[in-house]
Protein backbone atom coordinates (compact mmCIF):
# COMPACT_ATOMS: atom_id res chain seq x y z
CA UNK A 1 0.00 0.00 0.00
CA UNK A 2 1.02 3.30 -1.08
CA UNK A 3 1.18 6.29 1.63
CA UNK A 4 -0.62 9.40 -0.12
CA UNK A 5 -0.75 12.66 2.13
CA UNK A 6 -4.25 14.10 2.21
CA UNK A 7 -2.60 17.54 3.39
CA UNK A 8 1.06 17.92 2.46
CA UNK A 9 2.79 20.48 4.21
CA UNK A 10 4.01 22.77 2.02
CA UNK A 11 3.72 25.88 3.71
CA UNK A 12 5.77 24.44 6.33
CA UNK A 13 8.10 23.18 4.09
CA UNK A 14 9.20 26.89 2.43
CA UNK A 15 8.79 28.56 6.45
CA UNK A 16 11.59 25.95 7.04
CA UNK A 17 13.25 26.99 3.94
CA UNK A 18 12.90 30.70 4.55
CA UNK A 19 13.86 30.12 8.44
CA UNK A 20 17.35 28.10 7.24
CA UNK A 21 18.27 30.81 4.95
CA UNK A 22 17.29 33.75 7.11
CA UNK A 23 19.09 32.48 10.18
CA UNK A 24 22.23 31.95 7.41
CA UNK A 25 22.26 35.61 6.46
CA UNK A 26 22.68 36.43 10.38
CA UNK A 27 25.72 33.75 10.80
CA UNK A 28 27.33 35.22 7.56
CA UNK A 29 26.87 38.25 8.97
CA UNK A 30 28.02 37.73 12.67
CA UNK A 31 30.87 35.81 11.07
CA UNK A 32 31.89 38.31 8.71
CA UNK A 33 31.91 41.06 12.13
CA UNK A 34 33.50 38.66 14.08
CA UNK A 35 36.60 38.13 10.79
CA UNK A 36 36.85 41.84 10.50
CA UNK A 37 37.58 42.61 14.27
CA UNK A 38 40.17 39.90 13.96
CA UNK A 39 42.07 41.20 11.34
CA UNK A 40 42.11 44.69 12.99
CA UNK A 41 43.00 43.53 16.44
CA UNK A 42 44.82 40.53 15.59
CA UNK A 43 42.90 37.28 16.27
CA UNK A 44 45.85 36.02 18.60
CA UNK A 45 46.88 39.02 20.32
CA UNK A 46 43.71 40.26 21.11
CA UNK A 47 41.97 38.87 24.18
CA UNK A 48 38.73 38.18 22.37
CA UNK A 49 37.94 34.68 23.30
CA UNK A 50 35.76 32.38 20.52
CA UNK A 51 32.11 34.41 20.31
CA UNK A 52 29.99 30.94 20.92
CA UNK A 53 26.92 32.88 21.70
CA UNK A 54 26.94 35.20 19.02
CA UNK A 55 27.20 32.21 16.83
CA UNK A 56 25.14 29.67 18.15
CA UNK A 57 21.52 31.35 18.17
CA UNK A 58 21.86 32.03 14.46
CA UNK A 59 22.87 28.59 13.96
CA UNK A 60 20.43 26.55 16.27
CA UNK A 61 17.74 28.87 14.21
CA UNK A 62 19.86 27.62 11.21
CA UNK A 63 19.28 23.77 12.29
CA UNK A 64 15.83 23.81 13.14
CA UNK A 65 14.78 25.50 9.85
CA UNK A 66 16.75 22.69 8.27
CA UNK A 67 15.22 19.95 10.37
CA UNK A 68 11.37 20.92 9.33
CA UNK A 69 12.60 21.48 5.72
CA UNK A 70 14.03 17.94 5.61
CA UNK A 71 11.13 16.35 7.74
CA UNK A 72 8.32 18.20 5.70
CA UNK A 73 10.25 17.33 2.18
CA UNK A 74 9.86 13.84 3.15
CA UNK A 75 6.33 13.85 3.61
CA UNK A 76 5.78 15.81 0.51
CA UNK A 77 7.69 12.72 -1.32
CA UNK A 78 5.55 10.20 0.12
CA UNK A 79 6.93 9.26 3.56
CA UNK A 80 4.76 8.95 6.32
CA UNK A 81 5.27 11.49 9.09
CA UNK A 82 6.73 9.32 11.38
CA UNK A 83 9.24 7.90 9.44
CA UNK A 84 9.97 11.35 7.48
CA UNK A 85 10.59 12.49 11.04
CA UNK A 86 13.04 9.58 11.74
CA UNK A 87 15.30 10.47 9.02
CA UNK A 88 14.87 14.41 8.95
CA UNK A 89 15.56 14.97 12.58
CA UNK A 90 18.85 12.82 12.90
CA UNK A 91 20.42 14.11 9.28
CA UNK A 92 19.58 17.92 10.32
CA UNK A 93 21.29 17.01 13.95
CA UNK A 94 23.91 15.03 12.32
CA UNK A 95 24.92 17.81 9.86
CA UNK A 96 24.74 20.46 12.36
CA UNK A 97 27.05 18.82 14.54
CA UNK A 98 29.44 17.94 12.04
CA UNK A 99 29.40 21.74 10.96
CA UNK A 100 29.48 23.30 14.72
CA UNK A 101 32.93 21.04 15.39
CA UNK A 102 33.87 22.20 11.72
CA UNK A 103 33.70 25.64 13.10
CA UNK A 104 34.51 25.84 15.75
CA UNK A 105 38.12 24.55 14.75
CA UNK A 106 38.26 26.50 12.33
CA UNK A 107 37.45 29.83 14.53
CA UNK A 108 40.32 27.98 16.71
CA UNK A 109 42.99 27.90 14.85
CA UNK A 110 42.40 31.49 13.25
CA UNK A 111 42.69 32.49 16.90
CA UNK A 112 45.63 30.44 17.48
CA UNK A 113 47.63 31.25 14.28
CA UNK A 114 46.11 33.96 13.19
CA UNK A 115 43.95 35.37 10.06
CA UNK A 116 46.95 35.04 7.69
CA UNK A 117 47.64 31.30 8.93
CA UNK A 118 44.19 30.67 6.76
CA UNK A 119 45.44 31.04 3.43
CA UNK A 120 43.15 28.98 1.09
CA UNK A 121 44.55 29.43 -2.24
CA UNK A 122 47.82 27.70 -1.37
Amino acid sequence: MYYISQHPPYFLFVVGLFAALVCDLALWGTLKVIVHKWQDDGAETSGSRLPIRHLSIPFIGITVGLGVFLCCGFEIFGFPPLIAYGIGIPVALITALLIWLQLGSMLTFVERQGIQALDLDS
